[in-house]
């Protein structure tokens, strides 16, 4: 019956047809063999459609860090349906071997029928994916085909050539250009007992490589393979000495394996300087998808770094003989190669938005999106149809002005993918009867039902749903966006009106209790908590609801670190802007750092000083009134992302004067309102103290809020500038008793001349100058791009931890090694002397290996870390050192008296004595 297939806010019909009920996947069993949100939707999903599924469960969900066991699983009351694994991966080749045999032998011996392995992990594993065909159990993705013509980035770019996509200029064949190199390849074929075939040397060296893959051999070193990529990159660099070079490990993805080599032009047109890092990079990107093993795969992408790329994906679906698409995500806005913001583009909103504008600029500029989602969309068919797609996948490219590369392909869901559901729904029809039809609008029901039916489904048409989505990436994370494991959630509010909220159900309440129940956020993985959508009818409206989701959103704990203030200040920023903006990938790293020099100027004013100054003169109302107005100044000061997006919120509220002071443009009684509403400090009788406005300070705020309202209705305008006009004039006939009107609006107005604080402070760090064009580009500063001004405003975001001069502290949590690849020798011993720069440890964080690199120069007495995968928490004490220059101490009283300094400087701008 269609309740089987359909989930509830899509069902058609009470009693569906015969047609539709050959569909069903009543009693289908799945074996679910991924992690974190998209296993619970599955799980859900899976429910409603009357399957049945049992999930893989890692030791690491609950070894490594205590408490950190899968919530969803509370749901699950049988625990024969739990299968638990060392790892749902293995660390090389031979481990991930092991892995998938033990994952088939716990589907077979359990009955299940179906695999679904969702993303992350080996859900885009060739090997896996042809293991379980072979065994005889469905693959809930892609099959093996697909996975291997689309899912390796070396295969998936020859594809894309042969089917007339355009692709990023590269070199996509390193390792088969290794074996070419070595000469001889009879000679090695003979040495290993292999085959020598082709009538070409690069169909021998592949046919070779094949071989060894298959034997579980190397015929190539990494180093000769990295030696190899040296050459290369020389090479690329000889033809275009302008552009930097992306190293990128076939097997990567999201933000893993990638690294970037600078151009020539940035190191005076030093090609040989450029090309020097790739050998140790290359290491590092096969490090870190582990490639390193016998046998493994070591094939690298050298390609072109396209410097003003979007991110831009089309989702396409397939069943083997059609695939059509669901629209674009725009996922620019990203860091660390990980993408944290996701924007549907879809034909419906974009036609919209063109219809709607008046400005040449920005109609030329959305014609031009449209038309380029379109060709994409096109590619996209056109490259499924080649590799024979039969479930869900993304491809993804790069756009540069009017230009776009595809990229690759991902074959699997993505973590966005309810972007682009959210937006269009599948209509399956009958093809005897235009009115006998199902809608499905899950993408992870459509793989399922693809999986069990394939081949019998008809094409299906797409179905608009909404015309805009937005999804942000909650992550644990501090405010520089560097990655925080190990924190525990005690309290997350529930789900506020429009949210959509993936969170694995970490926020559940404990189901006899209501109260939440605690969560440790484990670092094994990756940094996502939750996915977070909203919807509208256009991207204006989608994303002023995902500004009032983030509001409301209270996520709290024990070392608990989260990036659900850049979000919000984020998305007030692109509002206060042009939610059209053509975000790059290499947007947000300057945007930090003018958040982090905001941040770091906002913190030199001395606000209790300031208002002493100001309202000194009235000692009684000086007291009354304080807190009113420095408590969410403060709160501001101390979280830079909301004071970026405040400042953002706020532009309209401040108009410069002929003397270039910043006045009011409105009521300044009414910005401290919206203030406080902005910094979800509204009255809440179920909120802390300490998270609400005080009792004592809404009572004066709402006298003055009533004073002025009636001054408004008496006076007939809401137009600030008039009404202080007519006050300052003390003439208007309407006011009769002008002293006590005068009086009680001098009280009112005590004191809010400091929110005037904050537009000075801005424009001292030019905070405006990151901006969007006319036609809808993003204009970004030099002097935000400058590496020394991103680290310093990147510890303003995030100061590193306290520590002694004589050591060295774990900067994050995470897994210590102290080398780049096993075998190689540790970065420090006993006895080094260490200058500034040089890298120490490297710290595994939620997927991403960061290199540590040392701040002061040292000599190191001793290594308190033994071992490699060893946990490590932030601060703590990893190497003993003598420093070998001079620690500056700061003096306090200095300090303070450089703080009212400054302080001094930005009230006499607002007295205009700034010249």
């Amino acid at each position: 019956m269609l309740e089987t297939l359909t989930t509830q806010d899509r069902r058609l019909a009470a009693q569906p047809s015969k047609w539709v009920q050959q569909f069903s996947v009543a009693g289908f069993k799945v074996l679910i063999i991924c992690r974190g949100p998209i296993r619970k939707e599955v799980m859900d999903v899976l429910s409603e459609m009357g399957a049945e599924y049992g999930v893989l469960l890692s030791e690491k969900d609950s070894v490594t860090y205590k408490n950190a066991l899968a919530p969803e699983l509370r749901q699950i009351a049988d625990h024969n349906r739990i299968h638990r694994v060392p790892d749902y991966t293995g660390a090389d080749k031979a481990e991930r071997d092991a892995r998938i045999a033990q994952i088939i032998d716990i589907a077979q011996s359990n009955g299940y029928d179906g695999i679904f392995a969702g993303y992350g992990f080996m859900a885009e594993e060739e090997a896996l994916v042809a293991a379980i065909e072979k065994s005889g159990l469905t693959f809930v993705g892609p099959c093996s085909r697909t996975v291997r013509q689309a899912g390796m980035k070396d295969e998936a770019k020859r594809t894309a050539l042969a089917a007339g996509v355009s692709v990023t200029p590269g070199v996509d064949n390193l390792t088969t250009r290794t074996v070419i190199a070595l000469g001889d390849m009879a000679a090695l074929a003979a040495e290993h007992g292999l085959s020598l075939e082709g009538d070409s040397p690069e169909a021998q060296a592949e046919g070779l490589l094949n071989q060894s893959y298959q034997r579980g051999i190397d015929l190539i070193s990494i180093d000769q393979i990295a030696d190899q990529a040296q050459r290369e990159v020389q090479a690329l660099y000889a033809e275009y000495p302008k552009n930097r070079i992306r190293i990128k490990a076939i097997g990567g993805g999201g933000g893993k394996g990638q690294r970037i080599l600078p151009s020539p032009k940035d190191l005076g047109g030093d090609a040989q300087a450029a090309a020097a890092p790739t050998p140790e990079l290359v290491k590092q990107v096969l490090a870190e998808v582990k490639a390193t093993g016998v046998g493994d795969n070591k094939n690298v992408l050298l390609e072109l770094n396209i410097e003003t790329t979007r991110h831009q994906e089309i989702q396409v679906i397939g069943n083997g003989d059609w695939c059509l698409t669901l629209g674009g995500r725009d996922c620019s806005a990203q860091m660390h190669e990980q993408k944290l913001l996701e924007i549907s583009t879809t034909v419906e909103m974009l036609a919209d938005a063109i219809g709607a504008e008046t400005d040449d600029q920005r109609l030329a500029s959305l014609k031009g999106d449209l038309d380029i989602l379109q060709r994409m969309e096109d590619e996209s068919t056109r490259f499924g149809t080649a590799v024979g797609l039969d479930s869900v996948s993304t491809f993804e490219c790069i756009v540069d002005d009017d230009r776009h590369y595809f990229m690759e392909m991902n074959t699997r869901i993505q973590v966005e993918h309810r972007v682009s559901e959210l937006c269009y729904g599948l209509r399956f029809q009958n093809p005897d009867n235009e009115h006998d039809a199902f809608t499905i609008n899950s993408l992870v029901e459509a793989m399922v039902v693809l999986a069990v039916h394939g081949k019998q489904l008809p094409k299906p048409t797409r179905v608009p749903r909404q015309r805009a989505s937005v999804e942000v990436r909650l992550n644990a994370t501090n405010d520089a966006l560097q990655p925080h494991a190990g924190g525990l959630i005690q309290f997350w509010s529930n789900n506020a009106a429009g949210e959509i909220r993936d969170d694995q159900g970490i926020s559940l309440r404990n189901p006899d209790t209501g109260s939440f129940v605690h969560y440790a956020l484990a670092g094994a993985y990756d940094s996502n908590i939750a996915l977070l959508l909203t919807t509208g009818p256009n991207r204006a409206d989608s994303f002023a609801k995902m500004a009032e989701v983030l509001r409301k959103t209270r996520l709290e704990g024990t070392d608990l670190s989260t990036n659900l203030a850049f979000h919000y200040g984020l998305v007030h920023w692109f509002m206060a802007r042009d939610v059209h903006a053509k975000t790059t990938t290499s947007f947000i790293q300057p945007y930090l750092t003018a958040v982090g020099l905001l941040a770091q100027m906002a913190r030199e004013v001395d606000w209790n000083y300031a208002w002493a100054r100001e309202t000194g003169h009235d000692v009684e109302l000086s007291t009354l009134k304080k807190t009113l107005v420095v408590r969410p100044l403060e709160r501001l000061m101390a979280q830079p992302h909301l004071l970026s997006g405040w400042i953002s919120y706020a532009d309209a509220a401040f108009m410069r004067d002929d003397h270039d002071v910043w006045q009011f443009a409105q009521n300044p009684i009414a910005l401290l309102n919206a203030l406080y509403h902005f910094l979800n400090m509204d009255p809440d009788p179920k909120s802390p103290a300490a998270n609400q406005i005080w009792a004592q300070d809404q009572a004066i705020l709402d006298q003055a809020l009533a004073f002025y309202t009636d001054l408004a209705g008496l006076l007939d305008t809401d137009c600030w500038a008039e009404t202080q006009a007519i006050l300052d004039a003390a003439c208007d006939p309407r006011i009769t008793d002008w002293p006590a009107v005068s009086a009680a609006h001098a009280d009112f107005q005590l004191g809010l001349d400091l929110l005037r604080i904050l537009p000075v402070v801005a424009d001292q760090v030019e905070f405006e100058t990151l901006c969007v064009t006319e036609d809808l580009n993003l204009y970004i500063p030099e002097f935000l791009l400058d590496t020394d001004t991103q680290k310093r405003a990147a510890r303003e975001l995030a100061p590193p931890p306290t520590q002694r001069s004589d050591e060295i502290v774990a900067a994050s949590g995470g897994m210590f090694y102290a080398q780049q690849t096993p075998g190689d020798p540790a970065f420090v011993s006993v006895g080094q002397v260490v200058k500034v720069g040089d890298p120490l440890y490297i710290v595994e964080v939620m997927k991403m290996f960061n290199v540590i690199k040392a701040e002061f120069g040292c000599t190191i007495d001793e290594v308190l870390v033994e071992g490699d995968a060893s946990v490590v928490k932030k601060g703590q004490p990893l190497f003993k050192v003598t420093p070998t220059e001079q620690i500056e101490v700061q003096d306090p009283i200095a300090a303070a008296r450089a703080r009212q300094a400054w302080t001094d400087e930005c009230l006499d701008h607002l007295a205009g004595d700034h010249a």
